[in-house]
C-alpha cells in the first residue's frame, strides 16, 4: 500500500472533521491506496460512542462517507460532494477494539456521478457497516478554484500502515 499525501495539509483554513490531522474534536483519517481501492486504517476513542463502548453510528457514516471522498480525490483527480448514502449497520463497533479498517472502491460511473461502495471491518476483519455513496464530482478547474485541489498523490514507497 502507498500512503495518499493529503492535498490539503498546512493550508490555512482547512479543518476537516474527517481528514484534518490537527483538528482535535475531528477523527483525522489517514489514506492509502491498494489497487483499485483506498483504505484507512482508524483507532475508535472513547469519545465517538454512542452507547457504552460501542462506536456511535453518525462517526461510522462520518469514516464511511470520508473514505469514499478519498475515492474520488485519488481516483478521479478532483473533488465533488457526497449527493446520497446508503448505509447498513450489519454488526457493532467496539470502541475498546485496537483499530478498524475501512476500504472503498469505484463501482460505476456516470459521466460527473460516481457511485462508490465502502466497507468498515473490525479487528477480526469481520464486515461492520456498509455504505452505498453517490457522489456528484466537480469538474477539474471548479476543484482547483473552490476547493484549492490541484491532484492528489501517493508516497512513492510502499509501507505498511501501523495498526
Amino acid at each position: 500500500m502507498k500512503k495518499i499525501i493529503n492535498p490539503w495539509k498546512g493550508l490555512e483554513g482547512y479543518n476537516c472533521f474527517g481528514c484534518a490531522p490537527n483538528n482535535e474534536a475531528g477523527v483525522r483519517m489517514e489514506f492509502y491506496e491498494d489497487g483499485d481501492e483506498i483504505v484507512s486504517i482508524w483507532k475508535p476513542r472513547p469519545e465517538y460512542q454512542g452507547w457504552i463502548d460501542t462506536l456511535h453510528g453518525g462517526i461510522q457514516a462520518v469514516l464511511l462517507d470520508e473514505i469514499c471522498a478519498w475515492v474520488v480525490l485519488r481516483k478521479l483527480q478532483t473533488t465533488g460532494v457526497t449527493s446520497k448514502m446508503e448505509t447498513r449497520y450489519r454488526k457493532s463497533v467496539d470502541t475498546k477494539d485496537s483499530h478498524v479498517v475501512l476500504r472503498a472502491a469505484i463501482k460505476e460511473i456516470k459521466r460527473n456521478i460516481v457511485i462508490i461502495e465502502a466497507k468498515l471491518y473490525n479487528k477480526d476483519n469481520e464486515v461492520c457497516t456498509e455504505a452505498v455513496c453517490t457522489y456528484f464530482t466537480f469538474s477539474q478547474e471548479k476543484a482547483k478554484s473552490e476547493m484549492h485541489f490541484l491532484h492528489c498523490d501517493v508516497e512513492p514507497e510502499e509501507i505498511l500502515p501501523l495498526i
